[in-house]
């Protein structure tokens, strides 16, 4: 892991030294952070799964969002997408683009919030980049998981009769970045921290993910927004999809706020940034995922069903509301250009 000169920071050594050489401590690949690569080996029977996402200052985080709250997301929106392929997380790598002026106590608290969920999920920094930037902070995480050969659960095989499941709730993340930008005047301070906290940290349920192989028929993180990577998985899978908004979960202060004003149903369906898994499964396996969630204690919800593509329809999703009438949202969620 090299380091560009900084100002305010201390030299590149040392700045590896003191804030992230401890983080690679227990993977014996790493060498301590004190070479220019790091090797990975598989345990045997195993693929290795590797992703890399990115998260960049004013887009996925504000400048004032907390450094160790940023630094847990930066590593939980990858940790999000090994769940969703059923992945068991072993190692990541960091590349971390600091404006000029950073002082190092915003660095020291990012490396305190790394190793927090180091520790949590089981993981260790192997290596990576720091360097300066003109721009806003961008921070960019390679991950590295494992699953048994040939057992990465993908985005294409979902079939018709399948039902539509999402973990968690839904919509909390983009309605707390609607409250961080004053879009939510008359929320209640409680149910504004709730939808904040959401927005800046999110809970991918990353032990779920590894025991959803075997029973997943497709699946997918929701980062996009729930209706775009449901799409996606249409797409790949040359099928279909009818959900129900009703059966949608959505935590209390979701639902006041679309008490109030039903209209925000389109920000909690395309918002983003929920990093709960998406999955699909054919309809037997459906006493053993209710099982599942009970023995993890994860919120498992069936929100429609996969239907048939025969390309003539004019979209592929279609949001049905409780009554079964079709409802039109306009977006279906982020894109990134």
């Amino acid at each position: 892991m090299s380091a560009g000169g900084i100002q305010g920071l201390p030299g590149e050594f040392e700045l590896i030294s003191r804030y992230f050489a401890p983080l690679s401590k227990g993977f014996p690949g790493a060498f301590g952070l004190r070479d220019d690569a790091a090797v990975i080996r598989p345990a045997s029977g195993r693929d290795l799964v590797v992703k890399t996402d990115a998260i960049v200052g004013g887009v996925h985080f504000l400048s004032d969002d907390p450094p160790d709250l940023v630094a847990r997301k930066a590593l939980r929106v990858n940790l999000s997408d090994l769940a969703a392929k059923g992945a068991v997380p072993r190692a990541y790598m960091l590349d971390l683009m600091l404006p000029r002026d950073i002082q190092e106590a915003w660095v020291a608290a990012f490396a305190r919030g790394l190793a927090e969920d180091q520790a949590e999920f089981g993981i260790h920094l192997i290596g990576g980049d720091t360097d300066s930037t003109p721009g806003p902070i961008s921070i960019a995480i390679m991950a590295f998981g494992e699953v048994d050969i040939g057992r990465m659960i993908r985005r294409d095989g979902a079939r018709a009769g399948d039902k539509i499941y999402v973990t968690g709730t839904i919509g909390d993340a983009a309605l707390g970045l609607a409250a961080l930008k004053a879009k939510l005047p008359g929320l209640n301070p409680a149910s504004a921290q709730f939808l904040i906290g959401r927005y800046r940290l999110p809970s991918p349920p990353v032990r779920l993910g590894p025991r959803l192989v075997g029973l997943a028929t497709a699946s997918i993180d929701i980062s996009d927004g729930l209706i775009a990577d449901l799409r996606h998985v249409c797409e790949a899978s040359a099928v279909a999809a009818d959900i129900r908004s009703d059966h949608v979960p959505l935590s209390a202060p979701a639902r006041s706020i679309l008490a109030e004003d039903p209209g925000a149903l389109r920000t909690v369906l395309s918002g983003g940034d929920d990093y709960q898994i998406l999955f699909t499964a054919g309809p037997a396996a459906g006493g053993k995922i209710t099982d599942l969630a009970l023995e993890l204690g994860v919120s498992i919800t069936a929100i429609g069903e996969v239907t048939s593509w025969s390309g003539q329809r004019d979209q592929r999703i279609t949001v049905l509301d409780a009554k079964g009438h079709p409802l039109m949202l306009g977006s279906e969620g982020w894109t990134h250009f």
